[in-house]
């Protein structure tokens, strides 16, 4: 027989484990793994630093543009053709 009062319906207190659970599952977008080799690593710090000038650079081209007038958003097109003359295959 069971010994002693029974303590009743009590809710289960959330552990940090379903935390880590959440956490360990795979994130949705492209993996990256990081090289380990000698070559790929200097390829990879060298593309880095490229990727970066390469965006301070466009930054200052936006950056000189905006100083020098108002951004448009859409090109101009081009001109019309003239509607009174007739334009044909001969």
């Amino acid at each position: 027989m069971v010994q002693g009062k029974t303590k009743g319906l009590q809710a289960k207190a959330s552990s940090s484990r379903h935390a880590a659970k959440a956490a360990a599952n795979t994130k949705k977008g492209k993996k990256y793994v990081a090289p380990k080799k000698a070559i790929l690593v200097k390829q990879a710090a060298m593309h880095k630093a490229l990727s970066a000038k390469i965006n301070k650079s466009i930054e200052q081209q936006m950056v000189s543009a905006a100083s020098a007038g108002k951004l448009t958003i859409m090109k101009h097109t081009a001109p019309e053709p003239d509607k009174g003359g007739k334009v044909g295959k001969s």
